[in-house]
């Protein structure tokens, strides 16, 4: 095998690993029952005059199952991580006890569930979009040294089919994933 098509194949599956990776990221930033650290290390801070995340302000734990208790590093941040929880999208309002935030978590209607499962479903959607649009990429560029010369045309179709079933591969990651977090949201 070429040298190039190492590199073709070698950064297709490395591209792909991060699709899987960005797609479970995102189903973790879909609230369930749960209480999970990642609903809020996203959401920005104003703090020392500049925007800042929460997850650089403050430490997040899970006490219990449907709780979050953000404890800010510095205090005098206490209030301006409040702010912004109370401001975000998540609809959670936390209770100040001087030194730290408690978000409770209260469960979900099987409405909103349902909602919540149409959104990670696109969500798995997008990744597999993604994860053939950088098969599509590495074809491109097997294709592009095949009509240099640097591959016959049997070692294309070989290469083709290796990049097929990594695709595949990729996707049932996402597929699985996916599979988890619709169980988690539609459990009671």
């Amino acid at each position: 095998m070429s040298e190039l098509v190492e590199m073709v194949m070698a950064d297709a599956e490395e591209r792909m690993a991060k699709a899987v990776t960005r797609a479970r990221g995102e189903y973790a930033s879909i609230r369930s029952g749960r209480a999970a650290p990642q609903l809020v290390e996203r959401i920005s801070v104003e703090a020392y005059g500049v925007k800042m995340k929460i997850v650089e302000l403050a430490s997040i734990s899970v006490p219990e199952a449907r709780q979050l208790l953000v404890t800010p590093h510095d205090p005098s941040n206490l209030e301006a991580v409040e702010r912004g929880i109370r401001s975000s999208d998540l609809g959670l309002s936390p209770s100040n006890d001087g030194r730290s935030l408690r978000l409770n978590f209260p469960p979900l209607t099987e409405e909103r569930r349902k909602e919540l499962v149409r959104v990670v479903r696109q969500m798995a959607e997008d990744g597999r979009i993604a994860i053939r649009n950088i098969r599509r990429d590495a074809r491109k560029d097997l294709a592009a040294a095949e009509s240099d010369g640097d591959l016959s045309k049997d070692e294309l179709e070989r290469h083709e089919k290796e990049l097929d079933s990594l695709t595949q591969a990729q996707e049932a990651l996402v597929d699985a994933a996916l599979a988890e977090k619709e169980a988690e949201l539609m459990e009671v």
